[in-house]
């Protein structure tokens, strides 16, 4: 029993991603996680035109688990400290946290318009390989609650 537990905790694997702001529309943000039990959670939140929070629940396979997995450790951002980044402002804040393996990281930053905001950071380097994760992580979620969630078959 006890290899067994070592042995999952090697290959334990969390991710919170959170983007938001409070503004004229109340707390506006987009946040998902990957949990390791394969869940991937995922709510957006907007008050624009009266618009209401959209959650959304899916189990993925291990496989696709492996690959964000791939996708975080190709990153190098366990290697990353976000001391020098922007800090979190009224514009809004964004927060990464992942468990991989016995590592625990979490990241909290401020909203990125683009690469130029990453260009001017005291960063560049660090903030670089953050903005891409990210990109990357919002593609793969929204892909993935976009075809498991379907309404019309294609």
């Amino acid at each position: 029993m006890g290899m067994a537990a070592a042995g999952e905790e090697e290959n334990e694997f969390y991710l919170r991603y959170y983007v938001g702001h409070k503004g004229k529309f109340g707390h506006e943000f987009l946040e998902f996680e990957f949990r390791p039990d394969g869940k991937l959670r995922y709510a957006n939140n907007s008050n624009y035109k009266n618009d209401t929070m959209i959650r959304k629940e899916v189990f993925l396979t291990p496989a696709l688990l492996n690959e964000c997995k791939r996708i975080v450790s190709d990153s190098e951002i366990m290697k990353e400290d976000d001391f020098k980044w922007p800090e979190p402002d009224r514009v809004g804040r964004q927060e990464l946290e992942i468990v991989m393996g016995n590592e625990h990281i979490s990241f909290a930053t401020s909203k990125i318009g683009s690469l130029v905001d990453v260009q001017s950071s005291d960063d560049p380097e660090g903030l670089r390989i953050f903005y891409y994760l990210v990109q990357d992580l919002k593609c793969l979620v929204f892909s993935l609650i976009s075809l498991h969630f379907k309404i019309k078959p294609i």
